[in-house]
């Protein structure tokens, strides 16, 4: 067993439907998402085990890979997106047009100014955290690939950079990004974000 558990963080590409407030609605990928994602792991087999939030962007996609690679696939309902409210299968400038106070203090600060009916962002970065812990006790040493959302990636990143909740949206996740994390064995050593939005070595 490795000294580090390590974790490539791959969001999903684009899905049906285009640019909207995306957390429960279940829209499948588009044929461009498709490429995007296939594009982004590209031929890497380091990957030991695939885990992947169970909303079909992510999970076909997973399914895909981890049967192409010969891996295990675990789909953890955990690492599903923020749960948003009344702007459920909106578009943003739809949003927008309609309150954007309500939108502007959202993304100034997510934490003081939840979306109505909304997943409390404080509940949804318990939960991501909860099922994180249970991702690296499961998978110590190994080399893993988690596919999710954009929301979820944040929670995680946002974690081993030690940011504040209320500073989320300060770096981007395009679709299909990929990030590193690589975490020592030690609970005492930091943990390190090897690259964000990069590409397998």
């Amino acid at each position: 067993m490795s000294d580090f558990t390590t974790v490539d963080l791959l969001r999903h590409g684009e899905p049906e439907g285009g640019q909207k407030f995306r957390g429960a609605v279940d829209d499948p990928l588009s044929p461009r998402g498709w490429e995007q994602m296939r594009s982004a792991v590209g031929d890497c087999r380091d990957w030991q085990v695939v885990v992947s939030s169970p909303l079909i962007r992510c999970a076909a996609f997973a399914y895909e890979l981890a049967e192409r690679l010969d891996r295990p696939l675990e789909i953890v309902a955990g690492f599903t997106e923020l749960g948003f409210g009344v702007w459920e299968g909106r578009g943003v400038a739809e949003v927008h047009a309609a309150d954007p106070l309500a939108l502007g203090r959202f993304w100034r600060d997510p934490v003081a100014y939840p979306i109505p009916n909304g997943e409390p962002v404080a509940d949804f970065d318990r939960r991501i955290g909860q099922a994180w812990d249970a991702l690296l006790e499961r998978y110590r040493g190994q080399h893993v690939l988690l596919v999710a959302h954009g929301g979820t990636i944040r929670m995680v990143l946002r974690r081993i950079l030690d940011m504040p909740l209320r500073r989320i949206w300060r770096f981007e996740v395009p679709f299909a990004a990929l990030s590193r994390v690589r975490l020592h064995r030690d609970p005492a050593a930091e943990p390190h974000l090897v690259f964000h939005n990069g590409r397998p070595a």
